[in-house]
């Protein structure tokens, strides 16, 4: 097989979604995994809160590390193989070869500490992963194909993250915990195929040792001096509609998290759920929710605006949450509480593939991954803060009052949205990707 003959990303809109679908599923995968199925087993055989607990820190302390991981990212480069695609074949081995120790961690359940260190390298090369997909998305994506792209890898992380936690949970229960882990790493592994065959231009490698150059327009993008890193991100981010997009992102995550961790909460106390049940229930949305997206949430977003569709999203939110707080009669509804929870998740995800949208075409492609990362760690800030209100909210306030914060939070992320100047923004970002380096401060920064 002649593998010059497959376009590159560039050449081929079909094979860049096709691209991030396959990434993006495979993030799902471990996601699913690390995050709700191991844990959930961890509490069927009878651990601790601690205990699992700890296991929960392990996996979430490398996603904290991706705001250092991005600028290495823009700044170092194997460019004869693109910009971002070295980083992301290194991830995708790591993330492969990481679940495959993590299945052979000797007596899991009699070894925690080291079953946790092994998530913790496991879950880091997840967001080495993440970090440079994304900045690989920002590079390659037209801004016109940004919505629908998002729709697709949002889309395919769900489904991903709900495949891991079918046919991975039921291996585990079934097989033990090594064969589980092992299929996982092996759908994670098939995805690596993908971006070692797809090119981000034409004339590049395929492999370090292939026939192959770097393309002028990477050489063009990329920046190998720290302080110009750090002084272009400082300028993008000193504009009035970068901060307001940073604003979107915390305050939109923010309310999201504060409001899907009371769900449970409420699920087993006011309708009487188990937790497998809700568990099933939100995998059941997610998996809803991640087909859906994958083939209309992007593309509605894309054909009528991302103002206009996220705006209608938060309202429809905002609606059956109203619904839920004014139907006290029919909180112990097992039914009722199904529907609203399929539902959410459904508008939950559009709208997010909205708001990662806006993020993506408000970055500069000269340090994709570190804006679009820092974005991205904006959200993860507000979903902490956002959990956060959660102890005194329920402590002081009924349910009703509780949930209320939720609709007011995702009031204001959407009036914020709604005052950001996409087409100024970008139309700055492109004056920013053309002036030398030396003129980057000047041309840019408003006058306080």
């Amino acid at each position: 097989m002649n593998s010059t003959k497959i376009p590159a990303l560039s050449e081929n809109t079909n094979l860049r979604y096709a691209n991030f679908i396959a990434l993006y599923f495979a993030e799902g995968l471990h996601m699913g995994m690390l995050f709700v199925g191991i844990p959930a087993w961890l509490a069927m055989q009878g651990k601790t809160p601690t205990e699992i607990g700890a296991f929960a820190v392990a996996c979430s302390l490398p996603w904290t590390f991706k705001f250092v991981a991005a600028p290495l990212m823009d700044r170092y480069a194997y460019l004869p193989m693109g910009r971002k695609r070295p980083w992301v074949i290194g991830a995708q081995l790591g993330l492969t070869a990481s679940f495959v120790a993590l299945a052979f961690v000797p007596e899991p359940l009699q070894n925690l500490d080291i079953l946790n260190i092994a998530a913790f390298v496991a879950s880091f090369c997840g967001a080495l992963q993440d970090a440079a997909t994304d900045g690989m998305a920002v590079d390659v994506l037209e801004d016109h194909q940004q919505a629908r792209a998002n729709g697709f890898m949002g889309g395919a992380r769900m489904i991903g993250s709900s495949l891991a936690l079918a046919i991975g949970s039921w291996i585990l229960n079934v097989h033990g915990f090594t064969a589980a882990i092992l299929a996982i790493s092996a759908m994670i592994g098939l995805m690596t195929f993908v971006p070692i065959l797809l090119r981000e231009q034409p004339e590049e490698k395929i492999l370090p040792w292939t026939a192959g150059n770097a393309s002028i327009q990477n050489q063009t993008l990329q920046v190998t001096n720290w302080s110009i890193i750090l002084k272009s991100l400082y300028s993008l981010f000193r504009l009035r509609d970068s901060m307001l997009v940073a604003a979107l992102m915390f305050v939109s995550m923010g309310s999201y998290n504060y409001f899907e961790t009371l769900l449970p909460l409420f699920a087993v106390k006011i309708t009487g759920w188990t937790n497998t049940l809700y568990s099933q229930a939100f995998a059941t949305a997610d998996l809803i929710g991640g087909i859906a997206g994958l083939l209309i949430g992007g593309y509605l977003i894309e054909r009528f605006g991302k103002k206009r569709m996220i705006g209608i999203y938060f309202f429809l939110i905002m609606v059956i949450t109203s619904t839920l707080i004014l139907s006290k009669t029919l909180w112990e509804n097992s039914t009722f509480l199904y529907g609203f929870i399929i539902t959410y998740r459904w508008l939950n995800a559009f709208a997010k593939i909205g708001v990662y949208a806006i993020a993506m075409q408000c970055c500069s492609k000269k340090v994709s991954a570190s804006q679009f990362t820092f974005y991205m760690t904006l959200g993860s800030l507000g979903s902490m803060a956002g959990a956060t209100l959660i102890g005194p909210m329920k402590e002081n306030f009924s349910w009703d009052l509780t949930f209320f914060l939720f609709v007011v939070l995702l009031a204001f992320a959407w009036l914020i949205m709604y005052v950001i100047n996409i087409q100024k923004l970008t139309t700055q970002i492109t004056n920013f990707e053309e002036v030398e380096p030396a003129d980057k401060m000047n041309s840019l920064l408003p006058n306080f």
